[in-house]
């Protein structure tokens, strides 16, 4: 029988500079009895990471450029938090009516190049994404090996909205140990036919799985085990986000 377990990390304390997040997982699944198990995978949110790594900017100390201002007008933001989104920025996809779509410095396309208000104290501070989503899942899964000997896989995840769909879902930004997409072309269906397409997002479709016992406002939960899927897992492979957005000549939207 193939069965996936969700297990919700509950108890785990709002993170602050300097945090070891390997260390809170670790110290939190045993205070609540929980047993880290080889090959599970840690899907843990980028607010997380980040507000540990330090990536909080406070808007009162940000001062907005002319472009800044403009989009501002636009988009009806503060002109401040433009001009962080705008810093965090590698290109503009879109600037709509209330959003601004772009393409961040580590890969991702999102809204606000992911700048995040919620989860964190302080009305004027906002959350960047992890400069390195990958590598900050890696380092989680080395100290947790370090801790437990036990090899796990991470997902750094965040909240992304879709095209032509309403609501938001996880999905992964950064992983290790884990492989990001299961690939099937070549692949026969149940009728013999060769597969040419079909890809499957998988770190996605984890992060999405996660987020249904972790919530995605004041739960309070910024962190599930996935138990079980054991498909596509390597102990070296450290994969960005990248690798799941669409190359822009591809793209037929951009």
């Amino acid at each position: 029988m193939n069965t996936v377990q969700v297990i919700a990390i509950e108890g785990l304390p709002l993170s602050r500079e300097g945090d070891n997040i390997g260390q809170l997982i670790v110290n939190t699944t045993k205070t609540h009895g929980i047993q880290l198990q080889e090959r599970d995978i840690i899907v843990v949110t980028h607010v997380f990471v980040s507000k540990a790594e330090g990536n909080i900017v406070n808007l009162d100390t940000v001062e907005p450029s002319k472009r800044a201002f403009e989009i501002a007008k636009q988009t009806n933001k503060d002109p401040a938090l433009v001009e962080v989104i705008l810093r965090e920025a590698k290109d503009i996809v879109k600037v709509g009516p209330n959003s601004i779509i772009t393409e961040t410095k580590s890969g991702t396309i999102s809204a606000n190049s992911g700048v995040d208000r919620s989860n964190v104290s302080g009305e004027r501070n906002v959350v960047l994404l992890p400069k390195d989503p990958s590598r900050s899942a890696q380092n989680i899964r080395i100290e947790i090996k370090r801790l437990t000997g036990i090899n796990v896989a991470v997902i750094v995840s965040d909240t992304h909205g879709r095209p032509f769909r309403i609501g938001e879902i996880n999905v992964a930004i950064g992983a290790a140990g884990i492989k990001p997409i299961r690939d099937r072309r070549g692949e026969k269906d149940l009728f013999g036919y060769t597969l040419q397409i079909k890809q499957t997002a998988i770190a996605d479709e984890l992060a999405s799985a996660a987020e249904l016992v972790m919530g995605q406002a004041n739960e309070g939960i910024p962190a599930a085990i996935i138990r079980g899927y054991t498909v596509y897992q390597s102990v070296e492979d450290m994969s960005s986000s990248v690798k799941l957005v669409r190359p822009k000549e591809k793209d037929l939207f951009r």
